[in-house]
């Protein structure tokens, strides 16, 4: 097992349970696979044939709504399952994926996976234990995006990526992550025309600013405030 693949297993979501045979046992039927900036993982529909989990970079995962606007659902980096949810239940995958930086992920067949859980039921306990993490995450996201104010929540998404991926810096907390402000708009379900305006006002007000290469809070207990108002 390469040193690459034995350290995504051990920090994603579903595998990192597994005891250390079983993890060299779901390495072997595994690949590496790189996408460019804005490459497609996988469309709402495609049939689920591989279970994705990002090694480097960052992946957005998004629907269409029937007006043709996207929502985007959740951000996932290294160690995060892609999909997972849709593989288990062998069903096409409900929403669409996409690179937002140049990303590596690993890859393993859905049918080579359930193989391995019917010949070796010890993995089963600890996949169960990370999915029910990962389905728990994305009810609270789905929940988030579902009511209150719309400035809190993008408030309340700011907060979550600095206590994420922040970085600690001495005017504030450095967010790594470039997003334009219509992917803003789509990850918490309002127009482009909203999130330009949230933003102007932050950085006039010193709480957010955008960056070359990501964003930086410059107050985060204004954003605190704004989140649960």
């Amino acid at each position: 097992m390469s040193p690459e693949i034995d350290e995504a297993l051990r920090r994603s979501v579903l595998f990192r349970r597994l005891k250390p045979d079983d993890r060299q046992r779901v390495a072997a039927v595994a690949t590496v696979r790189a996408f460019e900036k804005g490459a497609t993982l996988f469309s709402e529909g495609d049939g689920s044939d591989l279970m994705y989990t990002v090694l480097t970079g960052r992946v957005k995962v998004f629907k269409t709504t029937p007006r043709g606007t996207d929502v985007i659902l959740e951000l996932f980096g290294p160690g995060d399952p892609v999909g997972a949810v849709a593989v288990y239940e062998a069903r096409p995958y409900p929403a669409s994926a996409v690179a937002l930086e140049p990303t590596t992920c690993l890859l393993i067949p859905r049918q080579a996976f359930f193989s391995l859980l019917e010949g070796y039921p010890t993995m089963v306990r600890g996949l169960l234990v990370g999915l029910t993490h990962r389905l728990v995450e994305l009810t609270n996201r789905l929940t988030e995006l579902s009511g209150g104010r719309i400035e809190g929540r993008l408030a309340r998404f700011f907060l979550k990526l600095g206590t994420d991926i922040g970085q600690r810096r001495d005017e504030g907390v450095f967010v790594p992550l470039v997003l334009s402000r219509q992917e803003l708009a789509d990850m918490i379900g309002t127009t482009i025309e909203t999130s330009i305006r949230i933003m102007s006002r932050w950085s006039k007000d010193s709480v957010v600013r955008t960056d070359k290469d990501g964003f930086l809070i410059v107050d985060r207990a204004a954003l605190e405030t704004v989140a649960v108002s």
